[in-house]
Parts: structure tokens; sequence; C-alpha cells
């Protein structure tokens, strides 16, 4: 019945914007941070949102790359029927806005072209000394340990790391995303990381609705709740 619901929804909405977490990019091979298997369950030297930290970035290079290339750079990741379905959407004129906080770009890969990246993407990297940029291939492939630019500087991943700041234009392009729909799917979040799980009370919007493997704070707000996997819902709908 929630699925009947859903797609009702959707085919009334003319303004459907979509907030989306790491449980979106699971179903493409990509692990999430919280859950059992998740990022912050496996064993390292350091916590990893020590390691994610402008801090350690600044003071430890060598060790941040060290987990970045192994964990944070799955360039082989395909878009899932969630990707696929919202790119879709977008096509139909439907999908006004893809507010994501992964930094993987499986949305765009999928087609999507109205994302805003909360987070950054890997697919960007600049020196941080003359900004020239570079493609993610490159700092995979370096065979330096912190990978350089041509003219000797440090190379950064424009993500946001832990103790920096969201990008104000891009906060408020999700904000003008979110507050126009008039539905709004959250999906594949623990909605527990702010700034970003703040940015979903903008809403102003006919009908919430979240999409997510487990239980979070949001889930007595939202208008209908569906505790499954996002591309296995979003993948049944037309």
């Amino acid at each position: 019945m929630k699925y009947e619901t859903l797609q009702q929804w959707v085919d009334e909405a003319q303004r459907i914007v979509f907030f989306g977490g790491a449980g979106v990019s699971t179903e493409s091979g990509i692990p999430d941070f919280r859950s059992v298997d998740g990022l912050y369950n496996q064993k390292y030297d350091y916590p990893p949102e020590m390691m994610l930290s402008h801090t350690f970035f600044m003071q430890k290079p060598e060790e941040f790359f060290r987990f970045y290339r192994d964990k944070m750079l799955p360039l082989e990741a395909k878009p899932n029927k969630a990707h696929l379905k919202l790119a879709e959407w977008e096509k139909e004129g439907k999908m006004t806005g893809v507010v994501t906080q992964n930094i993987d770009g499986l949305h765009q890969a999928a087609g999507s072209k109205k994302v805003v990246e909360l987070h950054g993407s890997v697919h960007r990297n600049y020196c941080m000394k003359c900004r020239k940029f570079y493609p993610p291939e490159y700092i995979r492939d370096s065979k330096d340990p912190v990978p350089l630019c041509s003219c000797g500087g440090k190379i950064k991943p424009d993500v946001v790391l832990y103790e920096e700041g969201l990008d104000n234009d891009t906060v408020s392009g999700a904000i003008h995303a979110i507050s126009s729909a008039d539905l709004m799917i959250v999906a594949g979040t623990s909605l527990t990381v702010y700034p970003a799980a703040g940015l979903i009370r903008y809403f102003r919007g006919k009908h919430m609705v979240l999409i997510n493997r487990d239980a979070t704070p949001m889930d007595s707000e939202c208008d209908l709740v569906i505790h499954d996997k996002v591309g296995e819902v979003l993948g049944s709908l037309t």
C-alpha cells in the first residue's frame, strides 16, 4: 500500500526534490559510514572521522591519502536503479533538483544535471597552490604518497572534510530547491549529519517521504515512511 501511495504522489507532483545520503549508493557497492558494515565499524589506525578531518589532512597527508584512495575513490561504481529513476524523472520535467550528501558523482553519471553536492565531489581535485584541476584518476594512480601538482603544490580533493564548513552558494542552491518543491523524497540517510540534515526543514510542499533501511529521528515528521532499500523502492515506480 505504501508503494501505491508513493506512486500516486509522484504522479501528482510537478516539482519533486530528492535529498539523499550514503544509503543511495550502497546498492552500487559503495559502503556507507554508520551501518554494521560501514566505514565507522572497520578497523584502522585512526577513526575514519579523524582521518577525514581538515586537521588530519594537513598534519598527516600520507595517512589521509592512504585511506582516501582505499575507501573514498570507488571510480568503478555504476549508478543503480535509484540514480537512474531520478535522472528519468528529471528528463520528464518532474524532478527539479537532487540534493546529495554523497561525493561519488553517481547522480551525474546516471544523467541528472540539477544536482547540488553538499559535501563536494571526488571528481574535482585542485592544487592548493595554483588551483590547477586534476581528475580523480590522477589521485588514484599517483605514485607519490601525497599527490602533487606540476607546480609542486599539494592537491586536495574538492570534498568537505570534518571541521570544514559547507559552501554558502551550495547551501543556498539546496534551500531553493527544497523550499520550492511540492514533493520531497528523503532517502538513504540517517539524518544525523548537520548542517546537511537540517536543510530538509525548509520544505514547505505537500508531502515528505522518507525511504531508509533503518529508522531515523525524522520518521514521525514524514507523511510516508518506507524502511527498505532506496533502489528497490524507486526502481518499482514509473
